[in-house]
């Protein structure tokens, strides 16, 4: 048995690890092919260079899930985001700094170390597992049907425990799954991931800032004399891709914040129709139907909701 537990132990490293090589090569093929954007359109305005840029992210990415699926490949989505981290971070050392002061190259550095601490531990964070000491957590599935108990702040539904089938496990205070950072969402880590969350933003709006000092630079030479027009065009296109993940993520945030005043989590708001307590039952007088609309019993005020946020530290 022991010997069989090792195998399989063996064996599940060795599948890490080559679908760690596969993300790195997607990441690597992702950063050059957008560097073929500004190498071609130098003549473009940038925001053509942005969509652009945004069309070909689409398409890499797409024929990279097509390529994963015809040959039987799995990439690790965790993975591809920490080595797209240290392949601009490493670009930055390289080359960009040189164009930034000390002090703020050095904010940089500070900033992706910390998100690379915090990615690393959202990654092995428990996000609030309920394990079987709780009575009936086997009815306790996708879609159930568990009312609430106000008289038992202990019962399942008063905690928010949802089911994840992605991870099979149920989890307190479950918001999603998340496939970047390769966890659950839940009650143990909202916060971790709420900082995170800011903490790309900031890093990103960093470089973006410092490669575009560094490409405004490099343009006040006479291409005649530039013999780096690859370096400048890498520049131009890690700074396009952060500004890609900017928007969206932005996006992401301010949902988030949304979901913190209003104490509501995204499982909840998706998938609301699932929950008897976010469901309240309506009929008009003479009316023979009866309709269903969302309430959140959990929304106790915009102060409160959020010092019940800040409270998830730990």
């Amino acid at each position: 048995m022991v010997i069989v537990n090792e195998q399989r132990k063996l064996s599940a490293s060795l599948s890490l690890i080559f679908r760690c090589k596969i993300s790195c090569i997607f990441v690597l093929l992702t950063q050059f092919t957008l560097s073929l954007v500004p190498r071609f359109f130098a003549a473009s305005p940038f925001i053509v260079q942005f969509a652009l840029s945004g069309l070909v992210l689409l398409l890499v990415q797409t024929l990279c899930g097509w390529c994963r699926r015809l040959l039987g490949v799995r990439a690790s989505a965790p993975a591809f985001v920490f080595f797209n981290i240290l392949f601009i971070w490493g670009f930055y050392i390289a080359v960009v700094r040189q164009a930034v002061s000390s002090l703020i190259g050095g904010l940089f550095n500070i900033e992706v170390a910390m998100i690379i601490i915090g990615l690393c531990s959202i990654m092995s964070k428990d996000p609030g597992l309920i394990t079987n000491e709780f009575p009936h957590l086997d009815k306790l599935v996708e879609g159930s049907e568990l009312g609430v108990d106000p008289d038992n702040e202990n019962s399942l539904s008063r905690k928010r425990v949802r089911y994840c089938k992605i991870c099979k496990a149920h989890v307190e205070g479950f918001d999603h799954h998340c496939p970047a950072f390769g966890n659950c969402i839940g009650q143990n880590n909202y916060f971790l991931f709420i900082v995170l969350l800011v903490g790309f933003l900031a890093t990103e709006a960093s470089y973006v800032a410092c490669s575009a000092q560094f490409v405004g630079k490099s343009q006040n030479f006479d291409k005649s004399q530039s013999e780096n027009d690859w370096v400048v065009n890498l520049a131009t296109s890690t700074m396009l891709f952060s500004i890609l993940q900017l928007l969206w993520q932005a996006v992401f945030f301010m949902w988030h914040i949304y979901c913190v005043c209003f104490n509501v989590r995204t499982d909840e708001w998706v998938n609301w129709k699932k929950y008897p307590e976010f469901q309240v039952i309506e009929s008009e007088p003479g009316e023979s139907f009866t309709r269903m609309r969302f309430t959140n019993p959990y929304d106790k005020g915009f102060l409160q909701n959020v010092k019940d946020f800040l409270s998830l530290r730990r």
